[in-house]
């Protein structure tokens, strides 16, 4: 199957040194670089510019159906921005779309960054067969190139097995779970078969290609280090790749390297994003993304329509549960402000069409390339913060939960609720405690679900010890932190598609209802949570994922802000 090109074109990457060029291009169409200026510039490209937040939100509990009953018996009967939307959702393999958002679209776009980078890194080693030698600047400019070849492969090879293969359950049992190529050479024929690797062969590369390219990242030589593996980016993904792997320690090593021994609300979005009031919707989403937050570590300019999917009063959306475990409920610190959702939201949600069908916030914001502004047609963009400060701080929280540090995990968590409680008006929150976290999210006890408390959503059975067995068991005194965590972290990442490699993880039962009487529940070892590969692959001569017979029950739009009421009515 042909994976990738050996020879290279840039495409381009979005600038954010004003609102104006986000989409300006960078056009290179050298075929054979010759100097490590040129293979720095090579690598602009070697980044995917498909996005698997959409795939992976509409499988995840992240997204309900409008079309299915609620408790009340009200039911929508919307249409979805298109099929391959339907086909996520109820699990079934994706056949409808090969365009943006598909699983195709990840795919190629996800091999196509790596054959960038196996380019980059076989110009390396053809130099040194040349006997070539630099020095100075231009050395560790070539070293740059290197590390950061390394961290891009590393890291496209890792987004794939996460969404195409089963969850990492271990070295053992990873090592009989079909995976997907691990590609580092570049096509020199027509067409190639690949083999699929184990899901433990892949992390053990990933994780080797991640270690030796860390050595050698430098942020010197990138005009804008957010659009690439700079060294914070570099060590969030370290950190996030050991949390997947069950390994605490160098969790807490790498996100530390980020973070450093105490971490800020000042290097959170705090300051240029909830404490800020936008008088337009373009100033929301523009700061949100912005280089100059220090919130942000990695930006990936994708191309996407996810906004379009559930954001334009279509059938999909953050609604009714989804809602109240994420925008839309209350949690530990804000359940008592007068609100039926956490205020660092007021003023900055948005409804998908109507009011009815759910709600989203402007990192969904949606970037229009115009290719011809009287026809009014181009290409969609959104802009991803693919790595973050907020993340990583939760992914350190984590670690230290299960490593026994609990008042370690409680000071974190700490800084990601303060952080949203810098605001352009004062709300009388709660202090964020460990005697807080325990009472809050513990779960021997009985909660009347209510149309705020998120509770009864949030107490999931976790199978995270059978789905990846540790050293670092989760037992019943940690529970209230992970619950607190995990709620935590679902609401910093919707939007981002972790929210589906958390359900993966923790083995967490999801239930999809699916229009007016099927519905569709997906067990801890469920084949279907890894996402079908792409037809064309199959095809091709790749080997498809298995996939079992299941029962189930059968039988251009525009941001609009959302205008209801934030005030609880009659809190319960």
């Amino acid at each position: 199957m042909k994976l990738k090109y050996i020879f290279y074109t840039a495409i381009g990457i979005l600038s954010l040194s004003s609102c104006n060029d986000f989409l300006d291009k960078v056009p290179d169409n050298r075929v054979d670089p010759s100097t490590p200026d040129q293979l720095l510039l090579m690598l602009v490209d070697g980044y995917p510019a498909g996005n698997y937040a959409r795939l992976c939100e509409l499988s995840s509990d992240n997204i309900i159906d409008n079309n299915s009953p609620d408790e009340n018996g009200v039911r929508y009967n919307l249409q979805a921005f298109e099929l391959m939307d339907d086909e996520i959702y109820a699990w079934d393999d994706a056949k409808a779309s090969v365009d943006v958002d598909s699983p195709s679209a990840v795919w190629e776009t996800c091999y196509h960054s790596i054959a960038v980078a196996n380019q980059v890194l076989e110009k390396i080693e053809q130099f040194k067969s040349e006997g070539r030698t630099f020095s100075g600047t231009d050395l560790e400019k070539l070293n740059a190139a290197y590390g950061e070849a390394l961290l891009v492969r590393a890291y496209n090879h890792f987004i794939l097995v996460n969404v195409f293969a089963q969850q990492y359950r271990g070295k053992e049992l990873s090592a009989s779970i079909v995976g997907i190529p691990y590609v580092t050479k570049s096509e020199t024929e027509v067409l190639v078969h690949y083999s699929r690797n184990s899901v433990a062969e892949v992390y053990e590369k990933i994780e080797a290609d991640l270690q030796e390219g860390l050595k050698y990242i430098n942020d010197s030589y990138y005009e804008t280090p957010k659009y690439h593996f700079n060294k914070k980016a570099a060590n969030a993904f370290a950190a996030r790749f050991y949390l997947f792997t069950r390994q605490y320690d160098l969790v807490e090593k790498y996100a530390t390297e980020v973070l450093g021994q105490e971490a800020l609300v000042s290097q959170t979005r705090a300051n240029t994003y909830w404490g800020v009031s936008f008088s337009n919707a373009d100033a929301n989403k523009y700061a949100y993304v912005s280089a100059q937050s220090p919130s942000n570590l990695l930006l990936l300019p994708t191309n996407s329509t996810f906004w379009r999917s559930i954001g334009t009063g279509n059938r999909y959306g953050v609604n009714r549960d989804a809602a109240k475990e994420t925008l839309y409920g209350w949690g530990p610190t804000w359940d008592d402000t007068g609100y039926v959702l956490h205020p660092c939201y007021i003023g900055k949600l948005y409804i998908n069409g109507k009011q009815d069908y759910g709600v989203y916030f402007l990192k969904l914001g949606e970037l229009f390339e115009y290719t011809d502004k009287v026809a009014g047609i181009g290409y969609t963009h959104i802009v991803k913060t693919e790595f973050t400060y907020e993340e990583t701080l939760l992914a350190r929280a984590e670690a230290r939960i299960y490593l026994g540090n609990i008042d370690g995990a409680v000071a974190d968590l700490k800084v990601w609720d303060d952080s949203r409680k810098v605001l352009p008006a004062n709300y009388p929150f709660k202090d964020l405690t460990k005697e807080l976290i325990q009472s809050y999210y513990d779960d021997s006890k009985t909660y009347e679900a209510t149309e705020y408390d998120p509770r009864p959503g949030v107490f999931d059975k976790l199978n995270i010890d059978e789905i990846c067995p540790s050293q670092y068991t989760l037992t019943d005194d940690k529970k209230p932190f992970i619950y607190c965590l995990l709620h935590f972290r679902r609401i910093e990442t919707i939007f981002d598609g972790l929210r589906w490699f958390d359900v993966k993880r923790y083995g967490i039962e999801v239930t999809h209802k699916i229009g007016r009487n099927r519905v569709e529940t997906l067990t801890p070892l469920d084949p279907r949570r890894a996402l079908q590969l792409p037809a064309e692959v199959i095809s091709a001569g790749i080997e498809s994922n298995v996939r079992v017979n299941v029962n189930s029950n059968s039988g251009s739009g525009k941001m609009i802000p959302y205008a209801g009421s934030y005030k609880v009515s009659n809190k319960q």
